[in-house]
């Protein structure tokens, strides 16, 4: 029996772990196991590596070693900037972000404003981009923090977060970006971008799941979220997850090294995938700005195709992508991202993401190329309304 096909297009979910990550890990499993809090020498010798982790991520983002906090993931790490914000300057109660956060911030920002906080949510324009003058009209004297993440996880889009950074500099208020989607695959570096918050995931960068960090600017007050012992340097209470930290930094040391072939590489792979598609399916589109966007990511619109039977058929052929991110898999509504964007619920449910990364193979977009018309057009023609439902109006570089 001939094995199943797999191709995985969803790496904008979580990324397979490196054998090299593998191998790192594995001592401190089985010979390293020493708690890193520890006097003796069995676990100084463990918070070595524990701070030889820290100045890999640090490099990977620009940062100095001692701003990194390890964290258990991106979700941690963006509830700790906006807890921090808000605790350490307890006379501002007032937080401005955008309509397309990953759900870890507008979640929070649903809480905050059942504590009485208030929230401005900016809104986005059909290519999913932000207008900076709004941005900026929106801070006021009691705005405690503006977040905008560095890159959308379901269209790709990269906001201008230099230009935010420094507007909130100029108002004097904190900066945080979620830099989850971008760490890895578009240049990120703290010291150009000057922002106090910077969160990172690791099984984004083909890191284990449960292991985060949150970049914390020099002199920026902080509160912890996690208060208990000293670890951390008193920031986040809890013994280490050595095994994982230690992970995280070969990872980080990884996309650093293959920064360049690889995003040329994956790059050039979408831009084939995404053009074949929209030349071979009639009436597709892409949602979201053509660029700045993410190397790897291409979110697609098929006419009356409900994406949840599309992505049910591919799977039977051994394709793995998204509706949307993979935190809302499973609801019912349609994708916060692209209802932002002005697509329509019936639009936003026919959409696809498909994310690349290392693993991609030219063979594994071959294989979709051939097998994704097919599919559309079977679900076209069981559907209600038929394949004639009227295409959404392009965007100018859509057009272009």
């Amino acid at each position: 029996m001939n094995e199943r096909r797999f191709c995985y297009f969803d790496h904008n979910a979580t990324t397979s772990v490196a054998p090299e990550v593998v191998d790192a890990m594995l001592p401190f499993f089985r010979k390293h196991w020493g708690n890193p809090s520890s006097a003796y020498a069995f676990g100084r010798d463990v918070a070595r590596h524990l701070e030889t982790a820290r100045a890999q991520v640090a490099a990977l983002i620009g940062a100095e070693p001692r701003e990194i906090l390890f964290t258990s993931c991106g979700t941690e790490s963006n509830n700790t900037a906006w807890n921090s914000a808000l605790m350490a300057q307890p006379d501002k109660r007032h937080v401005v972000t955008t309509a397309v956060e990953h759900s870890a911030n507008l979640k929070f920002a649903e809480a905050l404003r059942r504590r009485g906080f208030e929230v401005t949510t900016l809104p986005v324009d059909p290519n999913g981009q932000l207008d900076l003058y709004q941005l900026e009209q929106a801070i006021r004297p009691d705005t405690a923090l503006v977040s905008v993440m560095w890159a959308n996880n379901e269209t790709g889009v990269l906001f201008p977060i230099a230009e935010v950074a420094a507007i909130c500099r100029s108002k004097g208020v904190l900066c945080h970006t979620d830099a989850v989607q971008a760490a890895g695959k578009v240049p990120v570096n703290v010291q150009a971008a000057a922002v106090d918050f910077l969160s990172l995931s690791g099984h984004k960068l083909h890191a284990p799941k449960g292991v985060g960090g949150l970049y914390v600017r020099r002199r920026t007050r902080f509160v912890p979220y996690l208060v208990g012992g000293h670890q951390e340097r008193g920031r986040r209470g809890g013994t280490e997850n050595v095994p994982y930290i230690v992970g995280f930094g070969r990872a980080a040391e990884l996309a650093l090294a293959h920064f360049d072939e690889e995003n040329r590489r994956v790059r050039a792979l979408r831009d084939r995938l995404e053009a074949r598609v929209l030349a071979a399916i009639p009436q597709s589109a892409r949602n979201g700005a053509q660029e700045p966007r993410l190397p790897n990511t291409a979110n697609l619109a098929f006419p009356a195709v409900e994406a949840e039977a599309m992505l049910m058929l591919l799977d039977q052929l051994g394709i793995c992508a998204a509706g949307g991110s993979a935190c809302t898999t499973g609801s019912l509504e349609p994708s916060h991202v692209l209802t932002a964007m002005g697509l329509s619920a019936a639009q936003a449910r026919g959409s696809i993401r498909f994310s690349l990364g290392r693993v991609i193979r030219e063979a594994d977009v071959d294989y979709l190329l051939a097998k994704l018309p097919g599919v559309v057009a079977k679900l076209q023609a069981i559907a209600p309304d038929g394949p004639a439902q009227p295409p959404r109006a392009a965007t100018a570089d859509q057009a272009a």
